[in-house]
């Protein structure tokens, strides 16, 4: 991985985006998109759209949303301690004593999550789970006002953004789920154009897919693709307590993870395999019996139909302050998803057999 593309990684995983409030990590999108994009625009809904050959006939849309899950400031009490709500799935067992930042209009407030300590609690309170609304934010306000001196009710919070590297090209922080899907279609962009394609190139940084998927629904409807692949994490089961008789047999650095099922277009799955083996590219593959819980649940139902695709990320301690991934898998993604694009000569083409 090229020095450049790996820095861009490290900003996406440490700029902030929760649901609704992706405009500093669409900026670091936008930014390293303008030397190779031939046209980038924000929509009204806050997704990025790059595009290559705009003109094209036929039209290929890969999508990774750039939102994460976070929190909300919903009350500040008159001792200056703050409450938060959810945004995305959280377990609340995740979030007790981690360290975190409010995103204010004037930068980063830190803060910690607290709740009483272990001496405190009860028989009944120890053999509980930890609900939200018992844990709290202590910015160190002396007071209600001067914690509204810095703060405001609807400021956005996420856990203490980072990039850990670790052993065998392995990266962790709170925030792969998605940037790395990010990275993948945006770099597969890049190296779109340097391969040189003839079909129109579609590149969203898609918002808000963590409460309902509701940004591919709409950049999908703009774009209009014929063929969209959504890049999302998955489960890695190569770890204690996993089981791979209902998760699949899913490694970090086995390579991308190309999902079959009734999401997915079979001639879209087929082709990223036969790809893959041509060019040596490791993969992996997995089921999916329903429609899926990301951006490709959008893509594969709007307007007239999509022929749908899901390459996904294995992604180990999924919706935790240490999401790990491999930066081989996320490599490969993006150069199995350039030659992809490169193959597409038409839309027909992807209509699947009936004989």
């Amino acid at each position: 991985m090229e020095q450049t593309s790996k820095d861009f990684f490290a900003n996406l995983v440490c700029s902030s985006g929760v649901s609704g409030f992706e405009q500093p990590v669409q900026k670091v999108v936008r930014d390293y998109a303008e030397s190779f994009a031939d046209e980038i625009k924000t929509d009204l809904h806050g997704n990025v759209v790059m595009c290559i050959n705009p003109e094209a006939e036929v039209r290929v849309m890969l999508a990774g949303h750039a939102d994460q899950i976070g929190m909300l400031i919903s009350h500040i009490d008159e001792n200056g301690f703050i409450y938060v709500q959810t945004v995305g799935g959280w377990d609340p067992q995740q979030l007790v004593g981690q360290r975190v930042s409010i995103w204010t209009s004037v930068g980063p407030v830190n803060g910690v999550i607290s709740r009483k300590a272990i001496h405190l609690l009860d028989e009944t309170e120890r053999k509980q789970v930890v609900k939200v609304k018992d844990m709290w934010i202590d910015i160190g306000a002396g007071n209600r006002e001067q914690a509204l001196s810095v703060v405001s009710v609807g400021d956005s919070v996420t856990l203490q953004l980072g990039y850990q590297e670790l052993q065998n090209n392995l990266v962790n922080g709170p925030a792969m789920d998605d940037r790395c899907g990010v990275w993948v279609v945006v770099e597969a962009m890049r190296r779109a154009k340097e391969m040189g394609i003839s079909c129109g190139m579609y590149v969203a940084s898609t918002v808000q897919e963590e409460i309902g998927l509701r940004g591919a629904k709409t950049a999908a409807y703009g774009i209009n693709p014929h063929i969209g692949i959504a890049v999302d994490v998955t489960h890695a089961t190569d770890c204690p307590s996993m089981d791979q008789r209902q998760q699949g047999d899913i490694k970090l650095s086995g390579g991308p993870v190309i999902v079959r099922g009734p999401n997915v277009n079979p001639v879209v799955a087929d082709r990223l395999t036969e790809l893959a083996k041509e060019n040596k590219f490791p993969y992996q593959t997995a089921a999916l019996g329903r429609a899926a819980p990301n951006d490709s649940n959008s893509l594969q139902v709007t307007r007239e139909g999509v022929a749908a695709g899901i390459l996904a990320i294995p992604n180990r301690y999924m919706h935790s302050s240490v999401e790990t991934i491999s930066l081989e898998d996320i490599n490969y993604a993006s150069m199995l998803l350039a030659k992809f694009v490169a193959s597409v000569e038409s839309a027909e083409a992807f209509i699947p057999k009936i004989d």
